[in-house]
C-alpha cells in the first residue's frame, strides 16, 4: 500500500494534538486555579484600558485644557487605585499559575512512577536509570514552565488584545485598523518558529537524558573502570556527552533569541506606524478625520498600542515553553512506550485466575502448561511445565544454569508474563520474592529491612535478622544493624547482601516465599543454621527455592527438576 506524501505531516500533527491533550490533562487537579489565573490576567488587561484612559485624561485636562489640579485629583486617585489592583491581580495570577504548575508536575511524576511500577523490575533492568531519572527532573521542569508561563498568556492573548482593539476603535478607527492588520504577523511567525523550537527542544532533552544515563552508569561502575584502566577514556566519553548537551542547548537558545528579536521588530514597527500616523495628523500632513484627534486621544492610543502587542510578545516568549513541554511529552512517550495516563488507567492488571480453582481447598498455586521466555531472549527456557504447590510445601527448583529456575520464580512473583499456559493463584495469596541481587539502598541495614514493615519493632527486626543469619556479620560491625551501607549494598559481600534481602522478606511475612539461591556463598555451618531457622519461620507457609546446594535440596520435601533446553519433561520427585 502506498503512503501519501503528506502522511508523515498528518501523523506528526495528530501526535502533537494527542500530546497537547495529555499535557492539558496533567493540570486536571487544579482546574479551579487555572480558571482563577485566567480570570485575573484578563481582568488585569481590561483595567489596563482604564489606566490608559486615566493617564490620557489627566494629560488632556492639565496640559491642554489647563484645568486646576483639584479637578484632576479624583482621576489621579483612581489611577493609583487601578495600579494597585493590577499589581494585586498580577500577584494572584502568578500564585494561581504556580499552583497549577506544581499540580501538573506532581501529576507527571505520579503517572511516570506508576507506569514504571506497571512495567515491573525486569523491564527496568533493561533501562538506563539516568534516563529514567530525567523523567522526574528536566521533563517535569519543562511541564512546570508550560503551565506557569505559556498557559496563562495563551488566555490573555485571546481576550486582552480584542478589548484593546475595541477601545482604540472607539477613540480612533485608523489606529485600530493598524493594530488589527499588523497583529497576524506575530502568531504566523510564532508558528514557523515553533516547529524548529520543538524539534530542537526534543533533541536537547534527549541528549540530556542520554548524558544523565551515561554518567550514572559510569559512576556505578567506577571501581571496575579504574580496575581496567578505562578511567581517562570514559572521562572523555562523559566530556563528549556534555558537549553534545551544550550544543543542543545553545541551538535552543539561538532559536529563542532570534525569534524574540524578530517578533520585537514587528511589534516595534507596528507601534512606530501608529506614532507616525498620529504625528503626521498633528502636523497637518495627513487628514483622515473631520477634525484632528485631541492630544488625549493620541496619548490613549499610543499608550495602548504597545500593550496590544505585549500579550503577543509574551506568548512568543513563552511559546518555547510549549515547544519544550511537547518535546518532554515526546521523550516520556519514547522512554515509557506510551504517554502515562491517570491512576486508574495505570493500575497494573491483576493476575489471571481460573474460576474452577477459586475454591476453599484449592492449592495456593497451580501452574498449567506453562512456557516462559526471559525479556530479550529469542526462545523459551521453560516449555509446557505443569505442577502445583500445596500449603506448607517446600519445593526445590533444581537444574543446571540456564534451565529457567530464576525465570520461573520471576513468573511466579508476577514479574514475567507467560508465553503460553497459566499461573493461577489462590485469592488473597501474599507472595514474597528474594532474588540473587537484592537492591539495597544507601542507609543503615535496619532502614533497608524496614522497607518491608516500617512499623516493625527493634525486637522483631533483630529476630528476622537472626533467622536470616544477618547478625553473624552485623554483630561485628561498628553499629550493628544501624551501620550505614552504600547504594546497592556497597561494603557488603554478595552473600551478606542476599541475607539482608532474605531478612527483609521474612519481615514481610508472606504466605508464599520465592527464594533464588539464598544459601549461595555461605559456608556449610552458616547454611545449615539458615535452613534450620528458615524452616521455623516458614512453618505453614509454602516455599519455592531455586538452588544448586545439596543441603537445600534435602531441606525441601519436593524437588522440581528443570532441564536445559525447555524443561519439557520436568517432574516432581520426592526429596
Amino acid at each position: 500500500m502506498s503512503i501519501p506524501p503528506d502522511a508523515t505531516v498528518v501523523e506528526t500533527a495528530a501526535l502533537r494534538r494527542q500530546r497537547l491533550r495529555w499535557l492539558g490533562g496533567l493540570g486536571g487537579a487544579a482546574r479551579r486555579q487555572q480558571r482563577l489565573a485566567a480570570l485575573c490576567i484578563c481582568l488585569s488587561g481590561a483595567l489596563l484600558i482604564g489606566q490608559a484612559a486615566a493617564i490620557a485624561w489627566l494629560i488632556q485636562a492639565v496640559l491642554v485644557d489647563y484645568r486646576p489640579l483639584a479637578e484632576a485629583t479624583p482621576a489621579l486617585l483612581g489611577l493609583l487605585g487601578l495600579l494597585a489592583v493590577r499589581a494585586g491581580l498580577g500577584t494572584a495570577t502568578q500564585a494561581a499559575a504556580g499552583d497549577v504548575a506544581d499540580a501538573a508536575r506532581l501529576a507527571l511524576r505520579e503517572r511516570v512512577y506508576r507506569r514504571l511500577l506497571g512495567h515491573g523490575p525486569l523491564w527496568l533492568r533493561q533501562q538506563r536509570t539516568g534516563e529514567m531519572g530525567e523523567l522526574m527532573l528536566a521533563h517535569a521542569d519543562a511541564i512546570e514552565s508550560y503551565y506557569a508561563g505559556y498557559q496563562p498568556v495563551r488566555i490573555e492573548v485571546v481576550v486582552v488584545p480584542l478589548l484593546i482593539a475595541l477601545a482604540v476603535a472607539w477613540a480612533d478607527w485608523v489606529v485600530a485598523l493598524i493594530l488589527v492588520f499588523t497583529a497576524p504577523l506575530v502568531p504566523f511567525f510564532m508558528m514557523l518558529v515553533g516547529w524548529g523550537a520543538e524539534a530542537a527542544g526534543r533533541a536537547q532533552l534527549g541528549e540530556l537524558a542520554r548524558m544523565s544515563g551515561h554518567f550514572a552508569d559510569r559512576i556505578k561502575g567506577l571501581g571496575l573502570l579504574r580496575l581496567y584502566g578505562r578511567g581517562e577514556a570514559e572521562l572523555a566519553g562523559v566530556e563528549a556527552a556534555a558537549e553534545g548537551v551544550r550544543e543542543r542547548t545553545m541551538k535552543v537558545l539561538r532559536i529563542a533569541f532570534l525569534s524574540s528579536t524578530v517578533l520585537e521588530f514587528f511589534a516595534s514597527v507596528s507601534v512606530a506606524m501608529v506614532a507616525l500616523y498620529l504625528g503626521l495628523s498633528y502636523l497637518g500632513l495627513m487628514s483622515l478625520h473631520a477634525q484632528v484627534p485631541t492630544l488625549g486621544i493620541g496619548v490613549f492610543c499610543l499608550l495602548l498600542a504597545p500593550e496590544f502587542y505585549a500579550p503577543l510578545r509574551r506568548l512568543a516568549a513563552h511559546y518555547h515553553d510549549r515547544a519544550n513541554a511537547l518535546a518532554a511529552a515526546a521523550e516520556v512517550e519514547r522512554l515509557l512506550g506510551e504517554l502515562p495516563e491517570d491512576v486508574t488507567a495505570d493500575a497494573p492488571a491483576a493476575t489471571a485466575r481460573t474460576p474452577e480453582l477459586l475454591e476453599a481447598h484449592a492449592p495456593p498455586v497451580v501452574v498449567r502448561d506453562l512456557s516462559l521466555r526471559p525479556l530479550g531472549a529469542q526462545h523459551d527456557v521453560v516449555q509446557h511445565l505443569s505442577f502445583h504447590i500445596e500449603a506448607g510445601q517446600r519445593v526445590a527448583l533444581v537444574g543446571p544454569s540456564g534451565s529457567g529456575k530464576s525465570t520461573l520464580l520471576e513468573a511466579l512473583a508476577g514479574w514475567l508474563p507467560p508465553q503460553s499456559g497459566s499461573i493461577v493463584l489462590r485469592p488473597g495469596l501474599e507472595i514474597g520474592y528474594a532474588g540473587q541481587r537484592p537492591y539495597l539502598f544507601h542507609g543503615s541495614i535496619a532502614d533497608n529491612l524496614r522497607l518491608a514493615d516500617p512499623g516493625a519493632t527493634d525486637a522483631h527486626l533483630r529476630a528476622v535478622a537472626e533467622a536470616a543469619q544477618v547478625m553473624r556479620f552485623a554483630a561485628a560491625l561498628p553499629q550493628g544493624l544501624d551501620t550505614v551501607i552504600g547504594e546497592r549494598g556497597f561494603g557488603l559481600s554478595g552473600g551478606e547482601a542476599r541475607r539482608i534481602g532474605l531478612a527483609r522478606l521474612l519481615l514481610r511475612d508472606p504466605q508464599l516465599l520465592l527464594l533464588d539461591e539464598p544459601t549461595a556463598f555461605l559456608d556449610p555451618e552458616t547454611e545449615a543454621d539458615l535452613l534450620r531457622t528458615l524452616a521455623a519461620f516458614a512453618r505453614g507457609r509454602s516455599v519455592v527455592i531455586a538452588t544448586h546446594s545439596e543441603a537445600a535440596m534435602r531441606w525441601a520435601d519436593t524437588r522440581l527438576t528443570l532441564t536445559a533446553g525447555g524443561a519439557q519433561h520436568a517432574s516432581e520427585l520426592p526429596a
